[in-house]
């Protein structure tokens, strides 16, 4: 009974360990102008810096088949007044 109760365990830990899998980062693209872009579903948008210039802002996003993509970009920061 202990043998199968040890065994019972152990076979958890390892399933718990192997759903707990790294993703791998993806590195960051410089966009450039014409660029064919597949974006499916935007995950997230990092703010622009509060200044009066352009600044470079990160878009994460998958694509069609489900690749995590990240890609750079400039805008015109949110510091300039009229």
């Amino acid at each position: 009974m202990k043998n199968f109760l040890f065994l019972a365990l152990a076979l958890m830990t390892s399933v718990s360990v192997y759903a707990q899998e790294v993703t791998p980062t993806p590195d960051v693209v410089h966009y450039n102008y014409g660029m064919h872009l597949d974006i499916a579903h935007v995950v997230n948008v990092t703010p622009a810096a509060n200044v009066c210039a352009p600044t470079p802002v990160q878009m994460t996003y998958k694509d069609s088949s489900g690749a995590i993509h990240v890609l750079e970009y400039d805008v015109l920061g949110g510091g300039c007044t009229n």
